[in-house]
């Protein structure tokens, strides 16, 4: 038979669970943020915003994040003007933002709720994963946060919150089943959707990857890993891969105030995003072997080779591309495949940032 002071210490982690989804929602409805795509007390969220915003935000910070999505929803307040746009415009909207998949994805999920939903998203987590690009957190999110569906995503910033709060021992990845089911205990029985948000907010003011201030935390009584000083070791994480350099060459030709580009194949990494012409990215190549693959362009007597290297970190390697450049006459043709563009108007191509760095380090801009 369990002693008293076994009984008595099981209730108070009981209460002290119980006051834990309160205690945040009383925290949140003073310390709230305000964001573009956030409905304010009282208001009913707009799906279309919590979608848009959540897919922007996948691997991308809020301030990053704030002037992109204030220019999408000014051209396109709603899903089916978005569902109407092409994905050239969509993504040319979205370039500098990364992780161009997304936007093509944002727009095929735009279509799909237009065409397939009469510009309705569903309102349950089934029927959102359904939709192009949303995966099991976008849809609990979404289900929570517009449709107050009792069910918990967890982000970066909540998976710190709660890896500290229980002192979650075993190292991320392996460690997502359980901080997810211990995020869960931290649901309100109503507000489904402020009691995420709430613990986005704590982990992005109060909860931060270093120095937090633990003293401003609604649940810091309560937190296992600052009883035992160890908040900053929260979340274990298994060491990161680096991924293997890869190498190759840009080749920047001008036509006067013109600069020549193509699009990227539809599929693949940066697929159908702007680009001058260059080479394979390969492991191991060398300089000679990506200079080998520079268009065949009448009137080229020879490159030029700009002096240092453009570097640009991608998900999953470095990359290193040595740049050429070359200038022709305002008659020549661009080979097939493809286009001369003004220089003046690049800022509405689909560049991706890694091409924003050649084109600066090539022009001097």
């Amino acid at each position: 038979m369990p002693s008293r002071t076994a009984i008595k210490k099981e209730v108070s982690t009981a209460t002290t669970a119980a006051a834990r989804p309160l205690a945040l929602l009383q925290w949140y409805d003073r310390h709230r943020r305000r964001l573009p795509w956030r409905a304010l007390a009282g208001e009913m969220p707009d799906p279309y915003r919590v979608w848009l915003s959540e897919i922007m935000l996948q691997q991308t910070t809020v301030k990053a994040v704030g002037p992109y999505f204030e220019k999408f929803v000014a051209r396109w307040p709603d899903v089916s003007a978005l569902g109407r746009a092409s994905q050239d415009d969509v993504l040319r909207m979205w370039a500098g933002l990364g992780y161009y998949s997304r936007a093509r994805n944002l727009h095929a999920c735009a279509v799909a709720v237009a065409r397939e939903h009469g510009g309705i998203f569903p309102d349950t987590e089934e029927g959102l994963r359904a939709l192009p690009g949303i995966g099991p957190y976008t849809a609990a999110a979404i289900a929570a946060i517009a449709f107050d569906r009792r069910t918990m995503p967890v982000d970066g910033n909540i998976e710190r919150v709660v890896s500290r709060l229980f002192a979650v021992e075993e190292e991320l990845p392996q460690s997502k089943p359980l901080i997810q089911q211990l995020a869960a205990t931290l649901l309100a029985d109503t507000r489904a959707g402020d009691s995420a948000q709430a613990l986005m907010d704590l982990g992005s003011s109060i909860c931060t990857p270093k120095k937090p201030a633990c003293s401003l935390c609604p649940l810091n009584e309560d937190c296992a890993a600052r009883a035992l000083g160890t908040q900053e070791a929260f979340p274990r994480k298994a060491p990161k891969k680096s991924g293997t350099l890869r190498r190759g060459a840009a080749f920047v030709v001008t036509r006067g105030d013109e600069l020549l580009v193509r699009s990227r194949p539809e599929k693949g990494l940066l697929g159908g995003m702007t680009e001058v012409p260059g080479s394979d990215w390969l492991a191991g190549q060398d300089d000679e072997a990506a200079r080998e693959q520079a268009p065949d362009i009448k009137g080229i007597a020879r490159w030029q080779r700009r002096v240092g290297v453009v570097t640009h970190i991608f998900t999953h390697f470095p990359l290193e591309l040595v740049v050429y450049t070359a200038k022709v006459e305002h008659r020549t043709r661009a080979p097939e495949g493809m286009r001369w563009v003004p220089i003046a108007t690049l800022a509405d191509e689909a560049l991706p940032n890694v091409m924003r760095k050649v084109i600066a380090h090539a022009l001097d801009i």
